[in-house]
């Protein structure tokens, strides 16, 4: 590939990730195309976006983003996904994907978040953290319950 194509692409990556901050990498080799199609269509009714690119022309396209931190250390194919409302949930659909048997090879590589990089471990140990809409459930949940004790109270 040309340098002129390589920056092309670098650059069509570049528009599509604007506005990424946090994303996760995921191995998909070894799915069939039938697999592969219900995965991205899995992921799709829920907002995730799925795209498979190079890692030099990743790497190229996030340079000065937060997502460079996450190809730092990629070896190996892999696909970058994003979406949702927040990482957490994001994290808990891969890992929830990647324990179905149907996907078998499907497996988070790593990722980004806040601009440090992920592990595959740190990704599992992410979706096991509350959500951000059971985060605001819980902190709403505390400001009421004390007002409803006063309220009773009085």
């Amino acid at each position: 590939m040309s340098k002129y194509v390589k920056n092309l692409v670098s650059d069509e990556l570049a528009s599509r990730l604007d506005g990424v901050d946090e994303a996760l990498l995921v191995k998909v080799v070894g799915l069939d195309a039938n697999r592969t199609v219900n995965l991205r269509r899995a992921l799709r009714d829920k907002d995730i976006k799925l795209m498979v690119v190079k890692n030099s022309l990743a790497l190229r396209a996030t340079a000065g983003t937060p997502l460079a931190a996450a190809f730092e250390a990629v070896e190996g194919p892999v696909a970058l996904v994003w979406g949702t409302e927040d990482i957490v949930s994001l994290a808990k659909e891969i890992i929830r994907l990647a324990e179905d048997s149907e996907y078998e090879g499907f497996e988070p590589r790593g990722g980004v978040m806040g601009g440090e990089p992920l592990t595959p471990e740190k990704v599992k140990e992410v979706s096991k953290w509350p959500s951000r809409s059971e985060q605001l459930s819980l902190l709403v949940g505390q400001i009421l319950g004390s007002g409803a004790q006063l309220a009773a109270q009085i």
